[in-house]
């Protein structure tokens, strides 16, 4: 059998762009588009479930949101796109695809439910609310990645837990298919978190505690996953049983996996202080944002949301909290 030498160079680049990117290769995508019933602010309401700007899970190009996971049913990269108003298109690629594709519309906040909320008579919640009528609370439903996220985040800047989280998930994630803009990184299965040894927390500078708090979490991962797919009003109970987890983690996991319109991240470093500026012009404690809070009871994280939208911020005045790396100890 003979070979046209003019394919040879060809044949050799193409060999060569594999090896530098090797993407698995799951074809075409399969396509669908929503049109949500409600105004939708696509970017403000889907970019909440980035973790940092280098986010191997999650990035930008153009007009283009692209997203990798790791679905019920297999790794999946979505790409959403606004390409007119209140027309979002999809496309998916890899074995999850069309999981990934079914759950867009609760992504993009289709299950948040805002009726019978009142902004009252505080002119911020409701100037923020008349200026924003697309925000809307994302959910994923996956449960183990929004804990496994929230974990990394305890008690650290997040510039560490956004640091720790881009380096475990690209050393020990699965590669995400599709025409990605970058290569991007679905994260570890279950199993794959409770296999991470060690030295590789370390080296991705993530500290002990929370390391084995991710690892103890996974021991237990698939039936902790039923139980709060089961049983999600149940959530915090479930989960600050375990050690490791308290109401903050707890929070944090309902915020972005079920798009809780009333959780509230107590023992946050910032949030009380922000909270108590934009509502009463002064910095507070824990107890008192929940007092604050307490007049748009099951409606508090919208609140939250609302504030973050306003632009209010109070003013920096004392040093900014310094990152430990205990990688050098």
């Amino acid at each position: 059998m003979t070979t046209s030498l003019a394919r040879l160079p060809r044949e050799r680049d193409a060999a060569t762009r594999r090896a530098r990117d090797p993407r698995p290769d799951h074809g075409r995508p399969i396509e669908t588009e929503y049109r949500p019933r409600h105004p939708l602010a696509l970017r403000a309401t889907v970019l909440y479930q980035r973790r940092g700007g280098a986010d191997p899970t999650m990035t930008i190009d153009g007009a283009v949101i692209w997203r990798a996971s790791r679905t019920p049913d297999g790794i999946a990269t979505l790409a959403l796109r606004e390409t007119a108003p209140g027309t979002i298109r999809g496309a998916a690629w890899g074995p999850g695809a069309a999981w990934a594709l079914a759950q867009l519309p609760a992504l993009c906040g289709a299950d948040d439910d805002p009726e019978g909320f009142d902004p009252g008579e505080n002119r911020l919640v409701a100037e923020a609310h008349r200026r924003n009528p697309g925000l809307r609370l994302s959910r994923t439903d996956l449960v183990f990645d929004a804990l496994a996220s929230a974990i990394f985040e305890q008690k650290v800047t997040g510039m560490q837990a956004f640091g720790a989280w881009r380096r475990i998930v690209t050393w020990c994630g699965e590669r995400a298919p599709g025409p990605t803009p970058r290569p991007m990184f679905a994260p570890p299965s279950i199993d794959g978190w409770r296999r991470i040894p060690s030295w590789t927390w370390h080296r991705a500078g993530l500290e002990p505690p929370q390391a084995r708090t991710v690892a103890e979490a996974a021991q237990r991962g698939d039936a902790l996953v039923r139980a709060l797919e089961n049983a999600p009003g149940d959530a915090d109970r479930i989960l600050t049983s375990l050690r490791g987890i308290g109401p903050w983690t707890s929070a944090e996991m309902r915020i972005r996996a079920f798009g809780d319109p009333d959780a509230v991240s107590v023992g946050d470093y910032h949030l009380a202080h922000e909270v108590g500026f934009a509502l009463a012009g002064s910095r507070t404690d824990d107890d008192g944002m929940l007092e604050l809070l307490a007049p748009w009871k099951g409606h508090r994280q919208r609140v939250v949301r609302l504030i973050g939208a306003s632009g209010v911020r109070e003013p920096r005045r004392g040093p900014r909290m310094h990152p430990e790396d205990h990688r050098a100890r």
